[in-house]
């Protein structure tokens, strides 16, 4: 029996139902976004709280992911089931969950055509449907992953399974790729390789596994003291790495790689026990077939202000996010300033003011070198310093600290806070 005075709740947590519109049907939103991860549902919680309140989110999946978490997976210093969410859970209070497939964009009738055959009208449309894997683009990488020896953690089925690979390994050569040209937060790929070299040398196997990384830049990085840091891990878990380098091809049943580098053209065939690669990426196919990206963009990202985060040629038209063109670092850390600056100018064009807010071109990546330090880089679109903490010069430097906050509070804030529109 509840004590007198107190009060027990029996409120059920918010669900937002879906809307699953039939074939030939016609909708129309004030405000309609392309995309229910980070960038859209962070995007959706603040315009709600900024007083607009037709808002729906065109989002085809069940279940949100939390993709930073997929590095510790991969690593086994997080299970699965942490970085994922229902997405109607995550979908803010007030706004319209449309479960369906955008397919393509009319700017002259100002519509969205969905996979259903139906379509949604829009007076404003915030376009982030995220990055693509472009698996296929490497011959053999997609048979690779598919096959007994490949993982990636890219992918939220692959991520547990390089763990259980990292995990039974006791000897052999492991091969880490990183992707040339934008990709969702590049410097990713090497986060499990990492913590995999902490659980080796902790096992005492270490000596016995060859471990080497393939970059496709001349620098583990880019930035000094970043270089430094990384640098020095890499010489204590004695791995070896291919700058200016890309993967050209897998064999998966050979069980090797094809290395081409770049700057000479020289190629190196490589056997692998296991393979963990990061794909090429890019835009989604179908965003490549309109008109909103810059003529001539091959990877097909929305043209977009990198300040104002508006379409030059479509002023009705906005986006942030993977999708977008702008010119800093793909990052889960970039989404948050974005998420603020369209907000703010979307709210003022709705009410008939100027745009003023403007993108700062942040970006961070956290790079886990341990299974309990980071070395946490934060940086413009020029690779230049950008820390956010005054006077602490030293953030970037390998801490425990900083490992807290990208394993345990970085997570609490996504699900409570970031998603909600509150930070």
């Amino acid at each position: 029996m509840a004590a007198i005075g107190s009060s027990t709740s029996t409120r059920a947590p918010h669900r937002a139902v879906p809307v699953l519109p039939a074939p030939g049907e016609n909708r129309h939103h004030q405000v309609l976004i392309i995309g229910g991860g980070n960038a859209g549902v962070s995007l959706a919680g603040r315009l709600q709280r900024y007083g607009i309140k037709d808002v729906a989110i065109v989002e085809p999946r069940g279940r949100h992911l939390y993709q930073p978490l997929f590095s510790h997976i991969a690593g086994g210093t997080a299970d699965a089931f942490e970085a994922v969410r229902l997405q109607s859970a995550v979908t803010p209070r007030g706004t319209t969950w449309i479960q369906d497939r955008a397919e393509a964009v009319s700017t002259d009738t100002r519509t969205v055509s969905l996979a259903s055959g139906s379509s949604v009208g829009y007076d404003h449309l915030v376009v982030c449907p995220g990055i693509q894997n472009d698996w296929t683009s490497v011959p053999g990488l997609k048979e690779a992953m598919d096959g007994p020896h490949g993982g990636s953690n890219y992918d939220y089925e692959l991520a547990p399974k390089a763990w259980r690979l990292f995990r039974d390994l006791t000897h052999g050569t492991v091969v880490f790729t990183q992707p040339p040209g934008p990709a969702s937060c590049a410097g990713a790929a090497q986060k499990p390789m990492y913590l995999a070299c902490d659980h080796w040398r902790r096992q005492g196997v270490l000596q016995d596994i060859r471990v080497v990384l393939v970059v496709p830049t001349p620098t583990i990085f880019g930035m000094d003291l970043i270089d430094e840091e990384l640098g020095r891990k890499i010489e204590e878990y004695g791995i070896e790495v291919r700058y200016s380098t890309e993967l050209a091809s897998v064999d998966p049943d050979a069980r090797t790689v094809r290395l081409e580098h770049t700057p000479t053209g020289a190629v190196e065939e490589l056997g692998y026990s296991v393979l963990h690669a990061v794909p090429p990426q890019s835009a989604p196919d179908w965003l490549k077939t309109t008109d909103l990206p810059a003529p001539g963009n091959p990877g097909g990202f929305v043209e977009v202000d990198p300040l104002l985060l508006r379409h030059p040629r479509f002023p009705e038209i906005w986006s942030l996010g993977d999708a977008a063109s702008t010119l800093n670092s793909k990052s889960g850390a970039a989404l948050r300033p974005q998420a603020k600056v369209l907000a703010k100018n979307l709210r003022a064009v709705i009410k008939g003011r100027t745009p003023t807010a403007r993108y700062n071109s942040y970006s961070a990546c956290p790079f886990v070198v341990s299974r309990s330090t980071v070395v946490f880089s934060e940086f413009d679109d020029r690779y230049s310093p950008m820390p956010t903490v005054p006077g602490w010069d030293g953030l970037a430097r390998e801490r425990r600290l900083t490992f807290v906050i990208e394993r345990i509070v970085l997570p609490k804030v996504y699900w409570n806070l970031i998603l909600k529109g509150r930070a």
